[in-house]
């Protein structure tokens, strides 16, 4: 599991490098916040699991929390031009989406 979720950080952050042309160190703390959130993000889940948890709104919830956290270590790396283009190939929609299902669980509109 760990080369799988280290290959999938690599990737992402070379797609990113790619996408938003990043400085090298720019590449480094993707890479690094990704090989960091990514095994974290897996260990809720494993937590989830071991306590015999069935409702996906909470594996669900625990996704949007880690991606809610990359997302803020991103808008910390990012200049302003590739935070606004990192928006614009999807991470705006994401977010929207998070906020929602996170409105409708805390009982909101």
């Amino acid at each position: 599991m760990r080369n799988l979720l280290t290959e999938r950080a690599e990737a992402e952050a070379d797609r990113l490098q790619g996408l938003l042309d990043l400085e090298d160190w720019q590449v480094f703390y993707v890479d690094s916040t990704l090989k960091h959130d990514f095994p974290a993000m897996m260990a809720d889940y494993e937590n989830l699991r071991n306590a015999k948890v069935a409702n996906s709104s909470m594996y669900i919830a625990v996704q949007d929390k880690w991606m809610d956290q990359i997302d803020a270590t991103y808008r910390k790396i990012f200049t302003e031009e590739q935070w606004t283009a990192y928006l614009k190939q999807g991470a705006a929609k994401a977010q929207k989406a998070r906020a929602k299902r996170k409105a409708k669980a805390e009982g909101k509109k």
